[in-house]
Formats: structure tokens, sequence, C-alpha cells
């Protein structure tokens, strides 16, 4: 109805407006407390930017969302039943609520890999335990087989169970990597939130619109929280999103997808995210040699930025990673230069510099527009 559709949209500009005037009177306290770090891709970067702002999104965005829940029981009527769908709503803010403090630790802790993986499971516990007792279905549809092999369907069983923890796995960190320009983080997140938000008001007049309208709640304050950061953290950023930021939006993202019944769907809203991690995978884990920096660097004369290399010994290689730089190269993936007999520069696996590698150097703010 139009009530709600006011509703969806009166929730987003709230969100907005309140995350817009928040930040810059809370960004001192950031300051203060020494999270704060410098702009690299800046000529005069001896200033310090306020670290992990996404923390203060991700409250307003919970805030936001607690206040919503009576309407969102009061819609739900007729629908399924109250406690069902109070359930979904709540494990939802719970998924969220957590992935928020363990991001918000990140930032302040600065943990390791390994913990990025096992925290993102742990949070997703809630939505799956809630899907599992009141949706439990484990059956998905082939496209294809069917005309192949007369199978329409295959249940898979706890192995779906492992597939959406790992889509929560996926979907926080996807994000995370996939960082380190102004307003890349922010803008990647809210290009995918807009695709789910046409998703849902497209499928509003289908047989699993209560689903989608579940999405709407979620994903309207989302998206306004996002463009007010996205605000302040474009170029040139006055504020750093930091690990409490992705983490936040992968998991919104994740729980969108489970609880919405369109994980597969999701997938597809992640296909640049998903070429970064494949593209990543080599350096990710330790073929090719990874330094704790992959984004571009600054070339502080022309203003613009240029694909980051890394340098190694070439008796360093194991098979894979002669493997992969046989591979790459020819597809355009990665610039390859032999300064020796014994040492290679290669530019590192990233999609921002593969965009560099076909555009040529350019401006930061450039930059994020082409990825976006």
């Amino acid at each position: 109805s139009s009530g709600i559709n006011a509703e969806y949209g009166g929730t987003g500009i709230l969100s907005f407006l309140v995350t817009w005037y928040i930040i810059p009177q809370l960004s001192h306290l950031f300051l203060s407390a020494s999270l704060a770090g410098k702009d690299l891709n800046k000529r005069n970067n001896d200033y310090r930017v306020p670290e992990g702002i996404g923390v203060v999104a991700g409250a307003i965005y919970l805030v936001c969302l607690f206040c919503m829940i009576p309407f969102y029981v009061l819609h739900s009527r007729g629908t399924v039943s109250e406690t069902t769908s109070l359930s979904l709503y709540l494990s939802a803010l719970l998924s969220i609520c957590c992935m928020i403090l363990l991001g918000f630790a990140d930032d302040v802790l600065n943990l390791k890999w390994r913990h990025k993986l096992l925290l993102p499971t742990i949070a997703s516990l809630p939505i799956l335990m809630v899907y599992y007792v009141t949706y439990g279905n484990t059956t998905i549809v082939l496209p294809l087989f069917p005309h192949l092999f007369r199978v329409p369907f295959i249940d898979l069983g706890v192995f779906y169970y492992v597939y959406m923890g790992m889509l929560a796995v996926f979907c926080t960190n996807a994000i995370n990597i996939l960082a380190g320009v102004n307003g890349v983080e922010c803008g990647q997140s809210i290009v995918i939130a807009v695709s789910i938000l046409l998703n849902s008001l497209l499928n509003l007049n289908t047989e699993c619109w209560s689903d989608h309208m579940f999405c709407l709640y979620l994903v309207c304050p989302f998206i306004g929280v996002s463009f007010a950061v996205l605000y302040y953290n474009w170029y040139p950023s006055k504020v750093f999103v930091g690990d409490t930021f992705c983490y936040f939006a992968g998991m919104t993202f994740a729980v969108l997808g489970i609880l919405g019944h369109f994980s597969k769907t999701m997938i597809l809203f992640f296909i640049p995210q998903i070429f970064n991690f494949i593209l990543s995978v080599p350096q990710l884990f330790r073929m090719l040699p990874c330094p704790r920096h992959r984004l571009p660097r600054l070339h502080a004369e022309e203003d613009k930025l240029v694909m980051s290399t890394v340098r190694f010994k070439d008796s360093d290689l194991n098979i894979l990673g002669r493997i992969c730089l046989v591979i790459l190269p020819p597809l355009g993936l990665v610039k390859v230069t032999r300064n020796d007999d014994e040492y290679i520069t290669i530019s590192n696996l990233t999609i921002l510099n593969v965009i560099l590698r076909a555009v040529g150097d350019t401006h930061e703010r450039t930059l994020t527009v082409y990825l976006l």
C-alpha cells in the first residue's frame, strides 16, 4: 500500500538525516581515542582521519530497526504467525548487532585473518537456527539440469546450511577485501543494497511478497545510513568507515539473502566482489607474496593512482605461484616485470589494479566511479 511505501521511504530518509548529523558530532571522540589513520593516497597526508565510523552508522541502523518492530509486527498479521514473524526480525537484529560488535573489535584490536573467517560464522548462527525452526527448506531448483536429467530440484540437506554459513563469511569479507580507496566500501554497499531494493519491489506482487516486505524493512534504513556515510567518505574522505562498516554491510546482505529466501540471487549482486576474491586467491593463500596493503599507490606529481606492486625473488616462488604467473599475464590481470635474473615485480591481484591496467593511471575519485 501507499502507506507502507511511505513508511519505507520515511525510514530511509530519517536514518540518512540522523547519520548525516551525528557523524561530525562524534568524529572528535574517535580522534581522542586514537582511532584514526592517515590517508595514504593524498599528497599532504600529515593530518589524521577518524577511523571506524562504521560503528556509528551501525548503531543508528539498529536503533531505527528497534523502533520499527511494532510496525513490522502489525504489517505481518495475516501472512505468517506473529511469533514466526517476530523471531525472523529479531534474529536478523541479533546477527547484525553481533557483527557490528565484532567489526569494531577488529578496528580496535586488529584481529588476524583466521578470526575474520570465524567471527561471521558465529554471528550467522541466530539466523541459521531461526531458518531451521521456521522454514527448514533445503531444496533448490536447478535451472539447467531438469532438461538434461529430468531432475527439477535437489535437496541439499545439511549442506544448504553450510552454504548459507559460507555466504555470511563471504559477504562480510568480500566487501572488506575490495577497499582502500575513498568511497569504495560505502559505494559498493549502496549498489548492492539498491539492487536488493529493486529486486524486492519487483517481487511484491508474487506469492513470496511477505519475504520481500521483510527485506524492505531492513534494506531501506541501510541505504539511508550508507548514503550518509558516503557523503563523508567520498573523496577527499573526512572519515574512514573501518572494518566495522564492511562487516555490518556484509552481514546485513547475508541476513537479507538467507531470511528473504534469495540467497542464490544474492550471489549475482556480488559478481564484482566474487571476481575480486577469485583474483586475490593466489595472494590471500600465499601462492604469491601478499603485502599488508594492496591498495593502489599515489603518483604525487600527477596526483593520480597507479598500480601497486610487490617485489620478490624468483627463487622464492613455489610451483603454484609459477603456474599463476603463466596463466594470469596473458589474461591481462597482472603486470609482470623481471628486474634481473633474481627479482620479479608484479602488480597486486585486485580488481582496482585491473581497472588501472585497463584505463591507465587515474585520479582516486575517478577510479571509484569506474568501479561503481
